[in-house]
């Protein structure tokens, strides 16, 4: 592997910088370090706390990995099914949950659940352009963010469902507590999302990032106990944490959220308050436009009843 430290890794310690550009961990990239085989602008780096610079060329022997083994399914993890049908299945969510598996993170999420009801979803780990992590999963929703997501159970219908995301021609309406009152009370955020500058792991406003639209509509405005207002919100694009960066960006962080500064001690929710409550795209194979929608959640319903 050979890359080039860009100015969102510019300060960081080498051993953090090769974790994040190879996706080993950092046990891995310590005693890769220690061997010799991690180069900066051609030397050896045998320190993990040296600091990389903008423009450093970090070249690194990246060892083969074993595969990993097939993911499992959980019959364990509960998982509400609102329609199912040979093409497509689409999931409420529930809060706290991971949609599918990452790095030394291979069960308790979504896809397990859903393998354990869908065997046949394990079809999808073999098929051309297919994640094997991710079968049948074509977006995504936080782990604190409940609400509807709809799977593909064939290549075609995964092919169709990015395609259709792809043209923004997807419905995803959100409803949304925010800090504070938007003005105006209806409106579009219309701002760039990259990854964070001071921090890779958040994402941020940023110049040069991914296009990224926000639609809203506030519906209601709370004074006690603090302010707050409850929104409704439609993606335009689907970018990693979009509504809560967008929010945070304008001075009004989702209620709940802490990664982004939403968190505050007179509404104790322990998830951003966000939930995913209509979906709509056409069905994959009728072509027939399809529409679910999900109540609120009662853990946010007990949280909204709070607010006057």
């Amino acid at each position: 592997m050979r890359e080039v430290v860009p100015s969102a890794l510019a300060g960081e310690r080498i051993d953090r910088v090769v974790a994040i550009m190879t996706g080993l961990t950092r046990a891995e990239v310590a005693s890769l370090i220690d061997g010799g085989v991690v180069l900066v602008d051609g030397k050896a780096s045998t320190k993990p706390s040296k600091r990389v610079v903008e423009g450093n060329v970090v070249e690194v022997d990246v060892p083969e990995r074993t595969p990993p083994e097939p993911l499992a399914g959980d019959p364990t993890i509960p998982v509400d099914v609102v329609h199912a049908d040979d093409a497509v299945i689409v999931v409420d969510k529930q809060p706290h949950l991971v949609v599918h598996p990452g790095a030394g993170n291979r069960q308790g999420t979504l896809v397990n659940a859903l393998l354990a009801r869908f065997p046949d979803l394990a079809e999808l780990a073999h098929a051309d352009g297919i994640d094997p992590d991710r079968p049948g999963i074509v977006h995504r929703l936080d782990a604190g963010t409940s609400g509807l997501l709809v799977v593909a159970r064939t290549a075609d219908a995964h092919a169709s469902l990015v395609a259709q995301l792809s043209a923004r021609t997807v419905g995803r309406r959100y409803r949304v507590v925010t800090l504070g009152h938007v003005e105006p009370a209806s409106g579009v955020v219309d701002a760039p999302i990259g990854r964070s500058p001071s921090d890779p792991t958040r994402m941020a406003v940023v110049n040069g990032g991914r296009e990224a639209r926000t639609r809203y509509d506030v519906v209601a405005t709370f004074t006690d106990p603090i302010p707050t207002c409850e929104l409704v919100c439609s993606l335009e694009t689907g970018r990693t944490h979009q509504i809560r960066v967008h929010f945070a960006a304008i001075g009004h962080p989702v209620a709940g959220d802490e990664r982004y500064g939403g968190d505050r001690p007179a509404l104790a929710l322990g998830r951003p308050f966000l939930h995913a409550e209509e979906l709509a795209f056409d069905h994959p194979v009728t072509g027939e436009r399809v529409r679910f929608t999900s109540a609120l959640p009662a853990d946010l319903v007990e949280v909204r009843a709070t607010l006057s």
